[in-house]
């Protein structure tokens, strides 16, 4: 659960190495993924594609009109950086299911890449 923010510092986006390294594994039949720190989470890109994010061990992927309906059927979310601002982005969190698939997870992550590359 997110720590609340004290003293006018925003809760940390930081990610287990653990998580990290499971998430990397899982996308290993995708070539050319790479973890980039970014804002104390962690930037996915394929190659140069920004298309995911890893922030306090979730995964969350780009998302667009053709792909949002496929998370939001399973009940999935917007990341939302920081609790209690109104801002969203256009990455969802990816289904438990999904992530612990590797099959499954490329075949959404490589749609994450399409959408990123539009």
């Amino acid at each position: 659960m997110p720590r609340p923010r004290t003293r006018g510092r925003l809760p940390s986006l930081r990610v287990s190495d653990s998580f990290k390294s499971f998430v990397l594994d899982q996308l290993s039949d995708l070539d050319g993924v790479m973890p980039k720190a970014m804002f104390g989470g962690i930037g996915l890109y394929h190659r140069d594609t920004f298309f995911g994010i890893l922030a306090r061990d979730t995964l969350y992927l780009k998302v667009d009109d053709t792909t949002r309906a496929d998370y939001e059927r399973l009940g999935m979310k917007p990341f939302k950086p920081y609790p209690g601002r109104p801002t969203t982005m256009r990455y969802y969190e990816v289904p438990a299911g999904v992530l612990e698939s590797s099959a499954e997870l490329v075949s959404w992550a490589r749609k994450a890449v399409a959408v990123a590359r539009r």
